[in-house]
C-alpha cells in the first residue's frame, strides 16, 4: 500500500468518525449519515490497498 493512499484512508476514517460524532451531539441525522459515509469510505480503500498489495507477492 503506498503511504500515500493509506494516509488518505486513514484521514478519511478519522474525519469520518469526526463529523459522525459531531454531529450526533447536534441532533443533525443527515451529516451523521454523511459521516459515517465518509469513514465506510476510508475502510474500504484501505481493504482495497491491501489487497492490492497481497496480490503482488
Amino acid at each position: 500500500m503506498s503511504a500515500k493512499e493509506k494516509a488518505k484512508a486513514k484521514a478519511e476514517q478519522i474525519v469520518g468518525k469526526a463529523m459522525q460524532k459531531t454531529a450526533r451531539v447536534q441532533g443533525k441525522k443527515s451529516t451523521e449519515a454523511k459521516g459515517a459515509a465518509l469513514g465506510l469510505r476510508g475502510k474500504a480503500r484501505e481493504r482495497k490497498e491491501k489487497g492490492k498489495d497481497f496480490f503482488k507477492h
